[in-house]
């Protein structure tokens, strides 16, 4: 009604308000979905949704310093910081329920399996603060030692729905990327974000394991084997074997994640990205150097006192999150960047291909004919 009174009669009555009332919505749900309101530019990105590239290593003579630019650009207009937040809000709130349901299955399994997982989780110390991994360990041994039957079924509920809710808005994050809107309905979504969720617990649970089985063998070395060269030797290649495993696993996450998380029309699966490859690169050594900045400046206690765990898992999440949204960005922009080019290189294909007008006769020639006439 405001804009309706601020709107001229005559407007109203002839129905030019109602185009304008429809644009307006137009653009503004375009806004909120992270599709373009440039006609031409959302031609771009539903191409890249129907017809994606199968290889982003492949530049196809796009200079880097354009990918660099276009993703700074496209990582102010789509608010990744802001989103990257949000991520890590949802990341820490599934956290917990999680640990609950592993707490639970494992206890009623078997009571050294909770220990064995604990054993899992101390080698998360290599990218996660100290103190927030303290916390989360602490967390764990309390929810392990009051395991029973009935948590078992609330716990897989809550865990699988809460780790759900942080895929999903991952996939809102990513769709805002790929400037694309999701067709499928909320409980396709929900159960894609479930099966999702599954499939990346088990991957983080076997990179663990791997760590875990190369300092075992490594141990086994050390103790059988009665050259102590030898012994050296077979416990580093166990330790090589087991990062290499490590990597390749992680790798496996982030490929799983840009492949099915979009809601593009057509998919491509690759292993490894210049955007997954800059984003599990930077995620390691953010969390390395803010590690080292918590270790020798770490104010969060003073300042939040008994939350400053909890302010710390937080901010580790959100560079998580930050660093998954860059590398999709980065991949996104290749694509777009790649079919810029191609319309443009069709187009002036088909303008050569166009007959040119025929020339017209010069002036003399027209007065000469006239005056034969």
């Amino acid at each position: 009604m405001r804009l309706r009174n601020r709107v001229p009669a005559s407007i109203v009555s002839d129905g030019r308000f109602r185009n304008i009332k429809k644009e307006y919505l137009i653009v503004s749900s375009n806004s909120i979905s992270g599709r373009s309101s440039d006609p031409l530019q959302q031609r771009v990105w539903d191409y890249v949704s129907r017809s994606p590239l199968r290889s982003l290593w492949n530049l196809k003579g796009i200079p880097p310093g354009i990918v660099v630019r276009r993703t700074w650009r496209a990582l102010i207009a789509d608010n990744l910081l802001g989103r990257a937040a949000e991520l890590g809000f949802y990341f820490l709130f599934a956290l917990f329920p999680t640990l609950f349901s592993a707490s639970s299955i494992l206890g009623l399994a078997a009571r050294s399996a909770s220990s064995f997982y604990f054993k899992l989780l101390e080698y998360l110390a290599l990218v996660v603060p100290t103190s927030a991994l303290s916390m989360v360990l602490t967390t764990f041994n309390e929810t392990t030692a009051n395991a029973t039957s009935g948590k078992l079924t609330f716990g897989l509920i809550a865990s699988i729905w809460s780790a759900s809710v942080g895929i999903s808005a991952i996939q809102d994050a990513l769709n805002v990327v790929y400037k694309v809107r999701d067709n499928r309905s909320y409980f396709q979504a929900r159960l894609a974000a479930i099966g999702i969720t599954i499939v990346l617990s088990i991957l983080a649970t076997l990179t663990l394991t791997a760590m875990l089985g190369g300092d075992f063998f490594a141990a086994l070395s050390h103790a059988y084997i009665a050259n102590h060269a030898l012994a050296v030797l077979f416990a580093f290649f166990s330790r090589l074997i087991a990062w290499i495993a490590a990597t390749i696993l992680l790798t496996l996450s982030f490929a799983v994640i840009y492949y099915w998380v979009p809601g593009v029309r057509k998919r491509c699966w690759r292993w490894l990205t210049p955007g997954g490859a800059i984003g599990i690169l930077g995620w390691l050594l953010v969390s390395l150097g803010f590690r080292l900045y918590l270790h020798y400046f770490n104010f969060y206690t003073i300042a939040y006192g008994s939350l400053g765990a909890v302010i710390i898992l937080l901010i580790w999440f959100y560079i998580t999150g930050f660093m998954l949204l860059l590398g999709a960005e980065i991949n996104s922009e290749i694509e777009a960047e790649a079919v810029e080019r191609n319309l443009a290189s069709d187009s002036s294909a088909a303008a050569s291909k166009m007959p040119s007008p025929p020339d017209l006769p010069r002036h003399n020639q027209l007065s000469e004919t006239l005056h034969q006439l």
